[in-house]
């Protein structure tokens, strides 16, 4: 647990001249814009699914509040905790899901953004237990394939634990009888992977629905997997 003085040190060093100034405001904003973006892109329904960011300086992430519409969120229900389970700003109750993000920022430095949703497509596969196999290529945006991570209660640490093991050298992850989540560098990264995973899904839906798909074999993936490593623009 975060020591109390760890605590206070982090309060004082964002009260300048009186004025406090408010912890991960970037992100925050950044988390109430993509919120409206997963129900206007269909992603998830009603307050449904949580995403999160983390901030690697400080140690801290922001992450949703738990049941509030994606609509009515400002930047201050967005809560700020640590990776001990501290709320160290905000007066919200954090997403259920709270460990499920953790637990991938504890343990991968190439993840500092994540994204858990109940798309329709995803979501079907998921309640039958399989994984999304390479039907298309844009699979590669998250691996060789998406597995699906064994079934445990939402909110719950076997959750959690069950979905960094299946998602393991991954980028995404579908939830048995859940949903999807989806991890990456930043929530830009994060919100193309969800949306293009759930399109694969739908294929791989709709292509079962009249015939058995042709799946891309393991060497043309490796090509896919290079390849998508220097896609869009190079960061300077």
């Amino acid at each position: 647990m975060m020591a109390l003085v760890e605590i206070v040190k982090l309060f004082r060093a964002h009260i300048k001249n009186g004025v406090i100034k408010v912890l991960l405001k970037s992100e925050r904003e950044q988390i109430v814009e993509y919120g409206k973006k997963l129900i206007n892109s269909n992603l998830t329904r009603g307050t449904g699914g949580n995403l999160s960011i983390y901030n690697k300086e400080k140690g801290l992430m922001a992450i949703t509040p738990s049941g509030i519409d994606y609509f009515e969120i400002k930047p201050e229900d967005v809560v700020v905790m640590d990776l001990n389970g501290n709320v160290i700003e905000g007066n919200r109750t954090p997403s259920s899901e709270y460990e499920m993000h953790r637990i991938f920022y504890a343990n991968r430095q190439d993840i500092n953004a994540i994204i858990h949703t109940h798309p329709v497509y995803s979501t079907t596969l998921s309640c039958l237990h399989w994984d999304l196999p390479p039907v298309h290529y844009l699979v590669a945006l998250a691996g060789p394939n998406v597995r699906c991570a064994k079934y445990a209660t939402f909110g719950t640490k076997e959750l959690a634990e069950n979905a960094f093991e299946a998602m393991k050298d991954r980028k995404a992850v579908l939830l048995a009888n859940h949903g999807l989540l989806v991890g990456a560098e930043d929530l830009p990264n994060a919100f193309n992977i969800s949306i293009q995973i759930e399109y694969v899904a739908e294929l791989y839906y709709r292509s079962k629905s009249i015939g058995e798909p042709v799946i891309l074999p393991e060497d043309e993936m490796r090509l896919m997997l290079e390849k998508f490593k220097t896609y869009g623009q190079v960061k300077k």
